[in-house]
């Protein structure tokens, strides 16, 4: 766009509009308004009563929360608008991911609380790292104690760019009943879930929206020589100037407007979807951030996968690019995905069938099985460039899951496949050593409600318990040692003779075999099978866990011409092995994690605490770069004590801390806490 000229008019819809903000600031509340003043319900519906059209699912009506991202299709005026709502809480973060990768904007829901300053921080550098353009509506103004200038100066450290504000509340008697629109100067009354009225600004309120409308005319400024002038020779700028410099500054990122209201009764909503109209850009636009050239095959990308009883798997996405009908044959990464079975309108849960879905417009595809969240797809015959693949996401907790029932082992396993696909930051992982299958999230609050799912949607009785630390265990002492297989039952018998000695090998230093053998005491091609021996021993030690850090030495032995074989000297190896171990001084190995832990500097200290207290090593702190107000924490704590670590650390931070980890060392694990992991596994066994 011409920085100076601009372009203050609508531009072509259709639009998608992602809806986020902290927990709890009434996003879908906001939803459930905008839909309601534009007629695409006939009633603004209430998360409270269960009467929204988002948050339908069973669990998110238990839990009074978004668990999923909801869409709903809308139109204002000659626009149309798909609105997606994100949910809040850090725990279901993920399920952003791919539906900021295709928005035209978002809008931020927030509110003046200190508390969620963090978490809008975290959600503005988001928008802000991936250049989205954005819009902050400040929620639930009617209950604010604070100003204008305060709430701003309180909101501000969250974003990197500067808050314009727009808006400005009319008060009565410490009641919000209207606000001030700053650009076009002029006043609007409240009126309770219905547009607001035009009044005239009155005489006690015009020095307060003077000085208002001058700071917001000064960041501007910043960005336009020309306006800059004006105001030094107090020349007032035009209203066409005004609005260019919004339409251009907003698009650009370099400012982040500031409108007010309140989505529970239907106030600032109009002019919230009118800025939306006017400022926010298009699809045109999107498809240049990704870097997709506008002309070429139909391409869609997918923002959210789910399983239905009746449909089947549909792929929800937005139409970059051409147009897909039923019947169109899609490519993926790695060649066909399917054939579409079904282009779906959303509002909700609910689907309605349509013919055709063209550039702009978000829709469920139906039946395209090798389809996944995060995917690029095109018609044609060649695999599309992926322009904005799902990201990795690190989980912070697991849970071991079994059926109550062994029978269902296949159903529960096919079953979390599809919440994990639905869900982003859910995994499946199966962990052979132990024999378990692990869920895997991104805290309490995601698995509980994917077992919620397990129960009403499968129907699957699951237990669930803390999943296996992996310990290991070492030796301390050699011992040298001879097993002998000797056994005769009629025909060729069974002989196998070895001498074996064992030490202790560095830590890390794994596991290593060598051979002495002079004279053909043993012949050199039963050496494998006494190595395939020793290691079938060091998968469970004396102490019950696989065996790590040893050498072993074959030097001597013997054989029979006859009865000799390769199963003869591979248990006289294990033989030889298991009377070893049990005289080397075997001692157990936990697993140490190295953790970074990010939290808000003001918990820092608590967090140094939670690390001592769970026998973990602090190796220092240091602000996180690029985020003022945050620091990261570094130590080294045992895995057996992560345990509880996110739920604790959310708890000290209003949701927004989390960790990565990853495997450093084993240490040594003695005394009482020794035996009891000891006993545990005996118990086990």
């Amino acid at each position: 766009m011409d920085r100076d000229g601009g372009d203050t008019g609508r531009r072509a819809g259709p639009k998608a509009v992602a809806l986020v903000g902290p927990f709890g600031s009434g996003k879908t509340t906001l939803l459930e308004a905008m839909l309601a003043r534009t007629g695409a319900v006939a009633r603004q519906g209430s998360v409270t009563d269960g009467t929204s059209v988002g948050d339908t699912s069973a669990e998110a009506r238990a839990h009074q929360m978004s668990v999923e991202l909801n869409i709903a299709e809308t139109g204002f005026m000659d626009e149309r608008i798909t609105l997606l709502d994100c949910p809040g809480s850090v725990e279901f973060a993920a399920e952003a991911d791919a539906v900021l990768a295709v928005a035209d904007c978002a809008v931020v829901v927030a509110e003046a609380d200190a508390k969620k300053v963090p978490a809008l921080q975290l959600i503005l550098r988001e928008l802000e790292e991936r250049g989205i353009p954005r819009f902050l509506f400040l929620n639930k103004i009617d209950r604010s104690a604070l100003d204008m200038q305060e709430a701003l100066a309180l909101l501000q450290p969250a974003s990197r760019a500067p808050l314009l504000l727009r808006h400005i509340p009319l008060r009565k008697q410490g009641i919000v009943t209207g606000f001030v629109d700053l650009a076009l100067e002029r006043a609007f009354l409240y009126r309770e879930h219905a547009p607001s009225e035009v009044v005239a600004l009155e005489a006690a309120d015009r020095a307060e929206e003077t000085k208002a409308r001058y700071a917001m005319l000064e960041k501007l400024a910043d960005y336009d020589d020309t306006l800059m002038e004006e105001l030094l020779e107090d020349i007032e700028p035009s209203r066409e100037r005004i609005f260019t410099d919004l339409v251009a500054d907003t698009r650009a990122g370099l400012l982040c407007p500031v409108l007010i209201g309140s989505a529970l009764h239907g106030h600032g909503v109009g002019r919230l979807m009118k800025a939306i109209r006017h400022e926010a850009p298009d699809i045109g636009d999107t498809i240049a951030r990704l870097g997709l050239a506008p002309e070429g095959e139909p391409t869609f990308q997918v923002v959210r996968t789910i399983h239905t009883g009746h449909a089947g798997k549909i792929s929800v996405g937005r139409v970059l690019r051409g147009a897909i009908a039923d019947g169109t044959e899609l490519q993926g990464p790695d060649g066909p995905v399917g054939r579409v079975s079904g282009v779906l309108r959303l509002l909700g849960q609910q689907m309605a069938k349509r013919e055709t879905a063209t550039a702009g417009e978000v829709v469920g595809l139906g039946k395209l099985d090798g389809a996944r969240t995060g995917m690029t797809l095109a018609a044609g015959k060649t695999a599309p460039e992926q322009i904005a693949p799902a990201r990795p996401v690190i989980p912070v907790l697991s849970l071991a899951v079994s059926p109550l029932d062994r029978k269902d082992e296949a159903k529960l396993t096919a079953a979390l496949g599809r919440l994990a696909e639905e869900s982003s930051g859910l995994a499946l992982a199966l962990d052979e050593e132990a024999g378990e299958i692990r869920l895997e999230g991104q805290g309490e609050m995601q698995l509980r409600v994917a077992m919620e799912r397990l129960a009403g949607r499968y129907g699957l009785m699951i237990e669930s318990q803390p999943p296996s630390v992996p310990y290991r265990e070492t030796i301390r002492a050699e011992a040298k040692v001879r097993g002998r297989h000797k056994k005769q039952s009629g025909g060729h018998g069974q002989f196998g003779d070895c001498v074996l000695e064992i030490r202790p090998n560095p830590r890390g230093g794994g596991f290593h075999f060598e051979e002495a053998i002079t004279g053909g005491v043993v012949p050199r091609n039963y050496i494998p099978a006494i190595e395939a021996g020793i290691r079938d021993v060091l998968k469970r030690g004396p102490l019950g866990f696989p065996v790590v850090d040893v050498a072993v030495k074959l030097v001597d032995g013997s054989y029979h011409s006859v009865d000799s074989s390769d199963q003869a000297f591979r248990m006289a190896a294990q033989i030889g092995m298991r009377e070893g171990l049990e005289t080397c001084r075997s001692v157990l190995l936990e697993p140490i994690l190295h953790v970074s832990i990010s939290v808000p500097s003001e918990a820092s200290a608590r967090v140094n605490m939670m690390v001592t207290q769970r026998r973990g090593q602090l190796l220092g702190f240091d602000a996180k770069p690029g985020w003022p107000g945050w620091d990261v924490v570094e130590a080294e704590i045992p895995e057996g004590e992560m345990r509880g670590l996110i739920v604790e650390l959310r708890s000290a931070t209003a949701g927004v801390g989390s960790f990565e980890s990853r495997f450093d060392h084993l240490a040594e694990l003695t005394g009482r806490l020794a035996e009891q992991v000891t006993e545990r596994r005996a118990r086990a066994a």
